[in-house]
């Protein structure tokens, strides 16, 4: 295969993998009133616990007015609390909820055993592989991505 075809099949597999994985976590959403967009604020706001709505707009790609409507979503549910930055006043943070970590690790068991199911194929020496590789190409993405 040439280099362009390699990195083709790459991308197509990294999507498709993507898209299967949360397809089988997002079916514990369908016990809540949670839409997707939602769930990925959701887990941008339990990865980085104090986050802005400004940054959290920034990292779903979504206008801020869209990001002030699934927080104030998710707030209702009593995932998450607004509060004030004891820093600088002028600031509202975002902060997770028991009930919304709760969620979050369902969602993440669940797609943990179906990584589980669809690596079980592979030998130790691939399982040992796997996780470096990815970690690798993670780390070169974030350089990429927030410099």
């Amino acid at each position: 295969m040439a280099d362009k075809d390699l990195i083709i099949s790459i991308e197509k597999s990294i999507r498709y993998i993507s898209v299967h994985v949360r397809a089988h976590g997002r079916e514990i959403l369908n016990e809540y009133e949670i839409s997707p967009p939602q769930f990925v604020a959701l887990q941008w706001v339990g990865d980085k616990e104090g986050i802005t709505i400004g940054e959290l707009s920034n990292r779903m790609y979504l206008a801020h007015s869209t990001t002030t409507d699934i927080v104030d979503k998710l707030e209702n549910l009593q995932l998450i609390r607004r509060y004030k930055s004891e820093k600088d006043k002028r600031l509202v943070l975002v902060e997770m909820e028991p009930k919304g970590k709760e969620i979050i690790r369902k969602v993440i068991d669940k797609r943990i055993s179906y990584i589980r199911d669809i690596t079980a194929h592979l030998d130790e020496e691939q399982m040992i592989m796997l996780p470096e590789l990815l970690e690798s190409i993670l780390r070169e993405s974030e350089k990429l991505t927030h410099g």
